[in-house]
C-alpha cells in the first residue's frame, strides 16, 4: 500500500536516468527539439521512478500521461504527481489527493518591488512595502513559489490566477481572494533551492 503522505523529490536534472519510458513518451520525446530531448527524458523517467518506488511496482506499470507543456497525470487508482524544474534541479511531487510544486534558487535575484507591484494582490504589496528592503527579495521568492504550486494545485494558470492568490505572511496563510480556498502550503529551503508544495498533507509531506 502507498503511504497516505505526500512525497517528495529534490533530483538533478541530469538526462543520465534509465527508468523506462512509455512508447508514447519515447515518440513525444524525439518530436522535441534536440536541446530540450535530455529534460523531457531525465523528468519523465525519474517521475517514473519516483512513483514506482511508492506504488510498488515497475516504471513501465505506472500510468502516466505526461505530453511535453503538459501537467502530468496519473489515473484515479495511483494518485497525483507534480512536478517542477529550474536549472539543474527536478522537483517531483506524488499524492494520494490533488498537489503542486514549485521550485526556484534561494539566491535568486530578483526586482522584488517590481514584481510585487505587477502581480501581487493590493494587501500583499502593503505588508511587503512594510518589511525592511533586505527582507523583501526573499519574501517575495517565497511568496511565487507558494503561488506557483497552487496553481499547479488547481491546474488553472499563471495568467488568470495569479493575482488572485495572497500569502499572509503574518498568519501563514495561503488564501485564494475569490474563491476563499486555503490550502495547506509548505515551503523547504534544501540544498540552495525554495521548494514549494501545496495541497491535502502537504504539511507533513515526507522527503525521499
Amino acid at each position: 500500500m502507498p503511504s497516505p503522505l505526500p512525497q517528495l523529490w529534490l533530483l538533478p536534472l541530469d538526462g543520465s536516468s534509465s527508468a523506462v519510458l512509455s512508447l508514447q513518451e519515447e515518440q513525444w520525446c524525439a518530436a522535441l527539439p534536440e536541446a530540450l530531448q535530455p529534460r523531457y527524458r531525465s523528468s519523465r523517467s525519474q517521475l517514473r521512478q519516483c512513483v514506482a518506488d511508492v506504488l510498488g511496482c515497475g516504471p513501465e506499470q505506472v500510468a502516466l500521461q505526461s505530453p511535453p507543456a503538459q501537467p502530468p497525470r496519473l489515473n484515479d487508482a495511483q494518485g497525483y504527481v507534480s512536478i517542477s524544474h529550474s536549472g539543474d534541479r527536478l522537483l517531483l511531487a506524488w499524492s494520494p489527493a490533488p498537489i503542486g510544486v514549485d521550485l526556484e534558487r534561494s539566491d535568486r535575484p530578483l526586482q522584488a518591488e517590481l514584481l510585487a507591484q505587477r502581480f501581487f494582490p493590493p494587501p500583499e504589496v502593503e505588508a511587503l512595502m512594510g518589511l525592511p528592503l533586505a527582507q523583501r527579495a526573499g519574501r517575495v521568492l517565497e511568496s511565487w513559489v507558494r503561488k506557483e504550486a497552487a496553481i499547479k494545485w488547481r491546474g488553472s494558470s499563471l495568467a488568470s490566477d495569479l493575482r488572485h492568490w495572497c500569502w499572509n505572511h503574518a498568519q501563514q496563510e495561503l488564501i485564494h481572494l475569490e474563491q476563499g480556498w486555503k490550502p495547506d502550503c509548505a515551503v523547504h529551503l534544501r540544498d540552495g533551492w525554495c521548494c514549494a508544495a501545496v495541497g491535502d498533507g502537504v504539511l507533513s509531506a515526507q522527503w525521499r
